[in-house]
């Protein structure tokens, strides 16, 4: 009754972790004071490193006063130029300005501003903006839906003239130039937008001119600004490529001090373009459109330096490390990709030669001195990717040199991690290397999620500010890795345990890491968290052996669907501007526009296919694993019947990598990612499997805790109990059909010469698990196959459950062969001690 009721159980824990993890969502910030008139000064192009006390003294004090953050200027189109800028700062949604850009770059847009009455003006050109994003852009904004939510809005400048524009085109107050004393303007609405100029020159002497002048005009609005007022300033777009992160400041009433924050970054000193209109509205205690918002309201939190200068530092540093990040990123990932696929080649022929066999006719085996170095080679590729996260914790982007200097720093990381699993306990273990690679990767990435996802912020295996997805939590690479590190570490604890304790150990250790990645305190992932919470469904129900049947795949299913269904009621149940990602687009499905959002998925899945390097790593990964290490010379398949936990393991990353990347709309990034770090443990394990595949180990080996010279119940003669049928072999020869009693050495045998599930040798020679006898142990009941790569099935082979059969020499016999006699059992196959572990030993 109690294995009948364990998937039920197991079922249930994944649940219940899963929405644990989920429902519970951070404290968004602090209160959100009101005002009574807003003020929203806009200059394209400034950044932080343009601000300073003696050439900027209005943008120090007020900055010194008031509330800061790095603002991302993310549009619908890349680069946001002033144009787009504006109309996403009106828009309070992802837009752009229709029309060519030759070269990518920002060509000067003609906007053209009527003065019929001389009072507002009106761009004729508006309705036609308005038609282009609404029906040809996968964002649906609507330009001018801030200018809708107030009675009555200002614009000074003809960049303020977009963002204040209503749908029709009308803007109700306009004035081409700020006036000496624009109070009166000011406090003719409660929504007043200033275009003070642009900082866009590449020349230090030029760019610092064109800040001393977009200063001077913010002093005067501050001089005149009504009373009780908030002044946002905002670098409201970029003027070139690449793009950059830009000022935000906050200044008024109950914004003194600290970092500006949204509950779209979820991260202090981080703000978004869309995040402006949303608190304009919020801080004139005015209610939002309906549909037309992306962006939530800015919020303050108080973890700032006292120190000015150290605090615009801190965003200045960022913008720096963020535009390194661009530079660097594509060429680490395309050498990467580069590397994994040479080092593929080479592995394949060392796969054709790793089997040594017993006969003098087989292929002379590869030199040890090469394939020790080939294992480290596999090693170092695989701790590739948490090097590089973890290089990220040196500021190597402040040097003139970054790329080398990052280049260097993640080289010795990876020397110092490959040195550590060389000489870590355990490493000769066939599984060794995996479980110290598996256990490092899951350590960088977890220990940088638990302390804040620092590393991953602007990182180059991270995610960056400037392309406006992600601010904190689990990125997309941190997360393949995460996922298969995590998993991998499971199958290798569970695999040593006792088969019965499996299930529970892989969903102890992937339910902790399913905490991780869903909850909102830490990786902020939702999807990531549902697509693991399958992948661990099915690694527990698979990691005792056998296939993933349809009861198991079911479990697995409902599994998954329950905590995507609970954290979907959970997530309903909050504020709209405290939702996650599911909760938005289930919210979306019920008003209507659902479709943009998997308009969007598609088209980014599409986008990050075709682009990014991480699409070939995980191809080429797949390849790998198909054409060579699962056909019966690669040594997988043996791997898996050895080692079902593994299997398992594997498996359920693979399906949570699948699911985490289409649903999350990064295509085959997350695969690519854990890839880069399953893939070489896989080949490494399996090279080492094959390597011990003519090992034998006799019952009488005098393993320790075994029994020497052990014959089975009801003497050696005795078929039904593990003997000989009449005219075969002694015991440790053949038994009938041509499969062996005997294991490969080292193959995985417990603690006192018992197995996994706590049988001795002898125990398994007599048949006690009904499996022994006259048919290869381990292939449970007969629904596994034998091939050339060991017995493949349920559990076969399993160090929980019983042992290999042994494999034919060249001439299709097993042991020695006596001149003109039967096959002389054990002649060529003696007794090795093996370590009391579930392990192959390497050598």
């Amino acid at each position: 009754m109690l294995r009948r009721l364990t998937p039920v159980l197991l079922t249930l824990v994944v649940v219940a972790l899963g929405i644990t993890a989920l429902a519970a969502r951070p404290d968004n910030g602090t209160h959100r004071p009101g005002a009574d008139f807003v003020v929203l000064v806009g200059a394209a192009g400034l950044r932080w490193d343009d601000v300073d006390p003696e050439n900027t003294p209005t943008l120090w004090r007020m900055a010194e006063q008031g509330a800061i953050g790095s603002l991302s200027v993310r549009s619908a189109h890349r680069p946001t130029c002033p144009v787009d800028g504006w109309l996403t700062l009106g828009a309070g949604n992802f837009a752009a300005w229709p029309g060519a850009r030759p070269g990518g770059g920002c060509p000067a847009a003609g906007v053209t501003v009527e003065r019929p009455d001389g009072i507002g003006a009106n761009l004729p050109d508006q309705p036609s903006v308005v038609a282009h994003n609404q029906e040809q852009l996968a964002w649906g904004a609507k330009p001018g839906a801030l200018a809708e939510s107030v009675r009555c809005s200002v614009a000074v400048g003809p960049g303020a003239a977009v963002a204040a524009a209503r749908p029709f085109g009308r803007v109700d107050r306009y004035a081409p130039t700020l006036p000496e004393n624009p109070a009166e303007l000011l406090g003719s609405c409660v929504l007043s937008i200033v275009d003070v100029g642009t900082v866009d020159d590449d020349d230090p002497a030029v760019r610092a001119a064109q800040a001393r002048q977009a200063d001077a005009r913010l002093a005067r609005v501050l001089a005149a600004r009504p009373p009780r007022s908030l002044v946002l300033v905002a670098g409201v777009s970029d003027t070139d490529t690449p793009a950059r992160l830009h000022v935000a400041i906050a200044d008024g009433p109950g914004w003194t001090g600290g970092w500006l924050t949204s509950p779209s970054t979820a991260r202090s000193g981080y703000l978004q373009l869309v995040d402006l209109a949303p608190t304009v509205l919020a801080v004139l205690d005015r209610p939002a459109p309906e549909r037309a918002f992306v962006g939530r309201p800015a919020v303050t939190a108080d973890d700032r330096p006292d120190d000015l200068r150290a605090a615009i530092e801190a965003p200045a540093d960022a913008d720096r490390e963020a535009a390194a990040q661009r530079r660097v990123a594509g060429w680490f990932f395309t050498l990467l990709a580069a590397a994994q696929l040479a080092l593929s080649v080479a592995v394949l022929p060392m796969l054709r030669r790793a089997r040594r066999h017993a006969g003098p006719h087989g292929p002379e085996p590869v030199s040890r001195r090469v394939v020790a170095v080939v294992e480290l080679l596999l090693i170092a590729a695989a701790l590739a990717v948490p090097a590089a996260l973890l290089a990220d914790a040196v500021p190597w982007w402040r040097g003139s040199h970054a790329g080398l200097w990052y280049a260097s720093v993640t080289a010795l990381l990876v020397v110092g991690g490959t040195a550590l699993v060389r000489f870590s306990p355990g490493h000769e273990r066939t599984l060794g290397p995996l479980g110290a690679v598996a256990g490092l990767a899951t350590l960088v990435v977890g220990v940088d999620v638990l302390t804040g996802s620092r590393l991953q912020l602007n990182g180059v295996v991270g995610y960056s500010a400037l392309e406006g997805g992600r601010y904190a939590g689990l990125g997309t690479v941190g997360l393949g890795v995460f996922v298969a590190g995590s998993l991998l570490c499971g199958g290798w604890l569970a695999q040593r345990f006792r088969k019965g304790w499996r299930p529970m150990v892989m969903v102890a250790v992937g339910g902790l890491a399913v905490v991780i990645v869903g909850s909102p305190y830490l990786g902020a992932d939702s999807i990531g968290a549902i697509a693991l919470t399958a992948g661990v469904s099915v690694a527990a129900a698979i990691c005792t052996g056998g296939w993933l049947t349809v009861s198991r795949l079911a479990w697995a299913t409902m599994a998954a669907l329950a905590v995507t269904i609970g954290f979907a009621l959970v997530d309903l149940g909050r504020p709209a501007d405290e939702r996650g990602s599911l909760g938005r687009f289930l919210a979306a499905l019920g008003d209507g526009t659902g479709g943009l959002t998997v308009h969007r998925s598609g088209d980014s899945n599409i986008q990050t296919l075709v682009n990014s390097p991480l699409t070939v790593l995980a191809l080429a990964g797949a390849a790998l694993v198909w054409l060579a290490l699962l056909q019966p010379w690669g040594g997988l398949m043996r791997l898996f019947g050895i080692y079902p936990a593994i299997r398992a393991a594997m498996a359920g990353a693979g399906v949570a990598v699948g699911l985490g990347g289409v649903l999350g709309g990064s295509a085959l990034d997350v695969a690519g990612a854990a890839a880069a770090l399953v893939v070489p443990m896989a080949a490494l394990s399996a090279l080492r499997v094959l390597d011990h595949s003519t090992d034998r180990t006799l019952p009488d080996s005098g393993r320790p805790g075994g029994e020497r010279d052990a014959v089975p119940p009801g003497g050696p003669d005795n078929p039904s109990r593990g003997g000989p049928a009449v005219g075969g072999p002694a015991v440790g020869g053949p038994a009938v059909g041509g499969a062996g009693v005997g294991r490969p050495a080292g193959d995985g045998l417990a603690d006192g010469g018992a197995d996994g599930g706590g049988r001795s040798a002898a125990d398994r020679l007599a048949g006690g698990d009904g499996s022994a006898g006259d048919r290869p142990v381990g292939d449970g009941a007969g629904g596994g196959r034998l091939d050339d790569a060991g017995p493949v099935g349920d559990g076969a082979g399993d160090p929980g459950e019983a042992g290999e059969p042994a494999e034919p020499d060249r001439q299709g016999h097993v042991g020695s062969e006596a001149p003109n006699g039967p096959p002389v059992a054990g002649a060529r196959v003696p007794a090795q001690p093996t370590p009391a572990s579930s392990e192959i030993p390497a050598g």
